[in-house]
């Protein structure tokens, strides 16, 4: 994909260094900001009492202050420049997009973590895979993902990377037009149909990415192999192809995401058509 490398993007939250809590320091199984931890510290030294057992049972600090991995972060830096690049255009991408439909558009925020952080649909995991999370607007991606990606699952590339966060935020673009809401509601009163649900929300998102990657080849940013890079990435997170990869079996009524064929077509449909209109998977 031919980009210009840049500085960070401004819709992006990284958590990387916090330790694995979304911020601030533990104690004794709870979490506290910097300013809170420095107000213990001031009462510690004026009353010559160590506060800090308050938080802890009276068992003192629980864990060490979290040390930021200052040689993971330069080794990420590339990427976080990348993910920045494809996080700015493709925003800005479906800002116009949908201001032509008359929806004004929110910019989703892209938070970068380590093993573990909060979010508003609850605690993220590195396990989970990246997921965007409606209740704060917010893309959260382990940024070691992506070596799995192309390691485990034999899709390398940058546009395959691209691929990964332009599906998450179709998620956002779903909130925003009122399908999310919809489909939500949905599952709710229709309980025994939530897994074919997921299914068309995920291959609807695919198509939505496929969508932007229609813009980027519009725009001449595409290079020779990159739409079979990320229609590779969507395979490779197929439910059929993980199912058989984790239990040597495919249950076609658990799948949650769609088959690696269903997600490289609608991705493909969004490339081809570049149109909401044809993401329509609920038909």
């Amino acid at each position: 994909m031919r980009w210009t490398p840049g500085g960070t993007s401004g819709d992006i939250e990284d958590r990387r260094d916090d330790g694995g809590g979304g911020g601030g320091f533990g104690f004794g199984g709870m979490h506290i900001g910097i300013g809170g931890m420095i107000i213990l510290l001031i009462l510690t030294i004026v009353f010559k009492r160590n506060f800090f057992t308050l938080l802890g049972g009276g068992g003192g600090a629980s864990s060490a202050i979290h040390e930021p991995d200052r040689a993971r972060d330069a080794q990420e830096e590339p990427t976080v420049k990348f993910v920045s690049f494809v996080l700015d255009d493709a925003q800005q991408t479906w800002a116009g997009i949908l201001q032509q439909q008359g929806i004004p558009y929110r910019h989703a925020k892209l938070v970068l973590f380590r093993d573990a952080t909060a979010s508003g649909c609850g605690s993220a995991r590195s396990p989970t895979g990246p997921f965007y999370c409606p209740a704060d607007e917010k893309v959260y991606i382990d940024l070691g993902f992506y070596d799995e990606l192309k390691r485990r699952f034999g899709a390398p590339g940058d546009f395959a990377q691209a691929y990964v966060l332009a599906h998450e935020l179709g998620h956002h673009v779903q909130k925003l037009i009122g399908v999310e809401q919809k489909v939500s509601a949905l599952m709710r009163s229709e309980p025994s149909e939530r897994n074919a649900l997921s299914v068309k929300m995920e291959l609807q998102a695919d198509c939505l990415a496929g969508v932007w990657a229609h813009s980027t080849d519009q725009r001449k940013l595409l290079e020779k192999g990159d739409a079979e890079s990320a229609m590779n990435a969507a395979a490779a997170v197929g439910d059929d192809r993980l199912q058989k990869m984790s239990t040597g079996r495919v249950s076609p009524e658990s799948f949650t995401h769609g088959s690696s064929a269903q997600r490289t077509q609608w991705f493909s449909r969004g490339m081809d058509q570049g149109t909401i209109a044809a993401c329509n998977t609920f038909q």
